[in-house]
């Protein structure tokens, strides 16, 4: 893997991905200034980046604000059209949550975080419903926990050492070793539940997505209201549903 200071690392590259990152993640419009704070780069350098990538077209301007265009599109697009089980996925869900009646997802694992790659809903049970895109913290929700369970014992450990595990409700697991110790279970029983972790009034139970090799590559859930389900009636009524969606979009791989 090539680092900052390989001779592999094209840095040139790497700051115009940084650029496009500050810009997606502040507001709609923003000045140069604004972008070189987000993006923590001299102004002359995004000035430079700007006009390259306005070029390209995958920047608006008009002279004092600047702004992505739907052509960034295509880098988040690019990636999920690479999944072999993506274009599948939705109808998946579809037909999952209508056998259900709930919330399902699927993500992937970026970093500390999952990101939704899809997502059905049956049910509002969140104020802010994550959607295609949305970040969650891995440590305390499902989908998380069943992707950390799917690395390696040597990349488990590095998370477990440099992860922020930032305490979202008194239930949040935040210690290493107890987290550890829910993650080895998840590979024990096959399986995760957590509840009320990042949220106290949701739920979830997840189980792993594969590839033909048998590697995690996702994890799809469903989301449940807290209280509803306990984790033995959850387990019952919905871990054969998920794992049998789960089993199809394998095939699909």
């Amino acid at each position: 893997m090539a680092t900052p200071e390989s001779e592999s690392f094209v840095r040139t590259f790497a700051r115009g991905l940084k650029i496009i990152e500050a810009m997606g993640q502040g507001a709609a419009r923003q000045t140069i200034g604004d972008i070189a704070d987000a993006s923590e780069l001299p102004r002359s350098v995004v000035r430079r980046f700007l006009l390259t990538l306005i070029e390209l077209s995958f920047v608006g301007t008009d002279g004092k604000y600047y702004w992505l265009t739907p052509k960034v599109l295509r880098l988040g697009l690019a990636y999920l059209y690479a999944l072999p089980y993506w274009r599948h996925a939705q109808f998946a869900l579809e037909d999952l949550g209508a056998r259900i009646g709930q919330s399902c997802a699927i993500s992937v694992l970026d970093e500390e975080d999952i990101v939704y790659v899809q997502r059905q809903h049956t049910r509002r049970i969140l104020a802010m419903s994550p959607t295609l895109g949305s970040r969650l913290p891995a440590h305390a929700v499902s989908m998380g926990r069943v992707l950390l369970a799917g690395q390696e014992d040597e990349a488990l450990e590095r998370y477990l050492s440099s992860a922020m595990l930032k305490q979202r409700t008194p239930a949040t697991i935040v210690d290493p070793g107890q987290l550890r110790d829910a993650i080895h279970l998840v590979r024990k029983q096959g399986y995760s539940w957590v509840d009320g972790e990042y949220d106290e009034s949701i739920a979830g139970l997840a189980v792993a997505v594969r590839n033909q090799d048998g590697d995690v590559v996702a994890a799809i859930n469903v989301s449940l209201p807290a209280g509803l389900f306990d984790e033995a009636a959850a387990v019952r009524e919905f871990l054969p549903e998920l794992r049998q969606t789960a089993s199809h979009l394998r095939a699909q791989s």
